[in-house]
């Protein structure tokens, strides 16, 4: 058999034909010098988007003295990391587990204390959730598509719906509803677990799935549930977390103190891969040898993650955060009067998106997905719900994002839409 010679058909996944070839701030840049606005903060992980100069020379600077050591000792940037996530945190977290290489790892490590902790093995999750991609935390998320080719799933996992108003299960109005989501939790456990759940875990603001933005009173209904059943409360913060929402914590914007969360991607702020798990005095006592990661605790990482940090406290980047973010949404409202096509807006913070749908109601797939490649052609990079099986167009840049470059970039939103559909 012979060899192809050219490195894109060694890959073993496929990709697209752009190159690109350098980044600064929300832009990227191709091989032909087109630029970009990165909706998607690369794979939302660029809180400070690209080659920030802050996190950049942090890295450097560490790489001068020490690239890694094993966390069997101490060191300066994870003692400064684990006392600047309890910092920033609700007021009820207590430890910091950084030795852990990504959002998956540390969502199995969190699931792994709430069983120890507990006693109890089962773990409730949401309908569309994307919780990781190893086979544990695939087989705990939704969607069928991405367990089907694979018969060695995790058994200890219940799937219960979302807080979806748009489209809810129950069939049911805010408001009116009773908060069923929340309620008929009961029955799930009752009837479709073995009696032994130990944890609820829940991205705060669906990711993946479809940016979905619990209604008001469903995350303290959550908690109060938890505590009547002696259950765990896990926050998956992959996403929401580290400033997306206009706080550093999604827990902190909805109001609820979980027992642990869960956060990685935007904590590297400029692509450091960095992960941690946060949690209370009730969750502690894990031994090492149950969770730990080689590369977890990696030193170039941890002195990144304390430079973002620095920066995203700061309250003035939190308030930029919501003032753009409120403006996009206001301009996509403004357009969902005018498109028929936009069904639904949702968001907060710069955690963005906005639905698609047929005259029916139905999920306009593949407009979401013909728009999502159009975007490119305006400069616009633009990721949607769900691996493409979706209707959501997402809308999360780096949070350094003005407010001219948000007017920028629903300038070119709105060019999409005028050339590829029908108001």
């Amino acid at each position: 058999m012979t060899k192809t010679s050219t490195a894109e058909h060694m890959l073993y996944y496929p990709t697209s034909d752009n190159r690109m070839i350098r980044g600064e701030g929300i832009h990227l840049y191709d091989s032909d010098g087109k630029r970009y606005i990165d909706c998607a903060s690369a794979t939302f992980n660029l809180s400070l988007g690209y080659s920030h100069p802050a996190v950049i020379t942090a890295m450097k600077e560490q790489a001068d003295q020490l690239v890694h050591i094993t966390s069997s000792y101490q060191s300066d940037p994870v003692n400064d990391l684990a006392r600047n996530l309890v910092e920033v945190a609700p007021a009820n977290i207590t430890k910091v587990h950084p030795k852990v290489s990504g959002g998956s790892s540390a969502n199995e490590g969190a699931i792994k204390m709430a069983q120890f902790a507990t006693g109890r093995s089962e773990i409730i999750t949401l309908f569309r959730s994307h919780l990781g991609q190893t086979m544990m935390m695939a087989s705990m998320s939704g969607n069928s598509f991405r367990k089907a080719p694979f018969p060695l799933l995790y058994p200890g996992s219940i799937q219960v719906p979302d807080p979806y108003c748009h489209r809810c299960f129950y069939r049911q109005r805010p408001g009116s509803c009773g908060m069923l989501c929340v309620e008929r939790i009961d029955d799930f456990m009752e009837y479709a677990s073995n009696g032994q759940v130990a944890a609820i875990m829940i991205e705060p603001i669906s990711g993946n799935g479809g940016n979905v933005v619990p209604p008001d009173g469903y995350l303290p209904r959550l908690r109060q549930f938890c505590d009547d059943h002696d259950i765990v409360l896990i926050f998956d913060e992959i996403q929401t977390g580290i400033g997306r929402t206009g706080q550093m914590f999604a827990a902190q914007h909805f109001g609820v103190e979980p027992d642990a969360i869960t956060t990685a991607k935007g904590l590297g702020g400029s692509g450091a891969q960095v992960a941690a798990i946060l949690t209370n005095d009730r969750l502690t006592g894990l031994p090492a040898h149950h969770h730990s990661f080689t590369y977890g605790s990696n030193l170039m990482a941890a002195a990144a993650a304390n430079a973002t940090l620095d920066i995203v406290r700061q309250p003035d980047f939190l308030a930029n955060v919501r003032t753009t973010g409120n403006y996009i949404m206001d301009r996509l409202v403004d357009m969902q009067d005018r498109y028929t096509v936009i069904g639904d807006v949702r968001g907060v913070g710069l955690m963005i998106g906005f639905e698609l749908e047929e005259p029916d109601g139905s999920p306009a797939v593949d407009l979401t997905n013909h728009l999502a490649t159009k975007a490119l052609e305006h400069g616009l990079i633009i990721r949607t719900s769900r691996y493409g099986y979706g209707n959501v167009l997402k809308i999360r840049p780096p949070l350094i994002l003005t407010l001219a470059q948000a007017d920028d970039l629903c300038d070119r939103l709105e060019n999409l839409f005028v050339a590829e559909v029908r108001a």
